[in-house]
């Protein structure tokens, strides 16, 4: 089974615990077939920074976030043992076939092919949505510093569906949403900060997070 790991950059601010999810991630890619997409965290803020500051415009802060990704992508790569950088879907499945772990620096493949609404609405939460479609991967898991997703009372809820995400505020970006519909695959949301729950989503196993269902 295919499984796309959103990697969050919130996890930038916690380094101990994020070199121990990088080392679960490698261990964990020696008996699954696993693809590591980076998240943007500080280096996506520093563009809204000067995006607010240059006025800059949509478009070129969509592609300065996205170069973003690739930054934080890099510094993963260093962190994750066995892992290579690509950056083309051909170079995905050639790691696997090497018996790597792909991490994918996805600013090449958006450029060409320009699939989503330059927007903030758009961050790496739909980026990695948009890959693991165009994959046709089994599951996504995006990996965050929040056990999951809240309601309005500050609960964890454990299982929500794409109509009732689209409408409200949450961790994942607004834009998350339209890029699954239609499509098939299983999908969480996990705190990064605890690797043994990461590591029970990919086993199959039942821990603390939330389930996003297909409706």
């Amino acid at each position: 089974m295919e499984t796309v790991l959103k990697v969050g950059g919130s996890l930038l601010n916690y380094p101990d615990k994020l070199k121990k999810l990088c080392t679960e991630i490698s261990r964990l890619s020696r008996d699954f077939k696993l693809l590591v997409i980076p998240g943007g965290g500080s280096f996506a803020d520093l563009v809204r920074r000067y995006y607010v500051k240059y006025r800059l415009s949509e478009d070129t802060s969509h592609w300065m976030a996205i170069l973003a990704m690739d930054t934080y992508g890099f510094l993963l790569s260093e962190l994750i043992k066995n892992s290579q950088v690509v950056f083309t879907i051909e170079g995905i499945y050639k790691a696997w076939k090497n018996g790597g772990l792909p991490i994918l620096l996805p600013f090449r493949i958006l450029f060409e092919e320009d699939p989503l609404i330059h927007s903030w609405s758009v961050t790496s939460d739909s980026i990695s949505a948009y890959i693991a479609r165009k994959i046709k991967a089994k599951r996504l898991i995006l990996l965050k510093d929040v056990d999951g997703i809240y309601n309005d009372n500050n609960e964890l809820i454990g299982k929500i569906g794409l109509k009732q995400l689209s409408e409200m505020n949450t961790c994942i970006d607004r834009y998350f949403p339209k890029v699954l519909e239609g499509f098939k695959i299983e999908c969480y949301v996990v705190n990064g900060l605890y690797p043994d729950r990461v590591k029970k989503l990919i086993l199959g196993l039942e821990t603390i997070a939330t389930k996003i269902t297909m409706d």
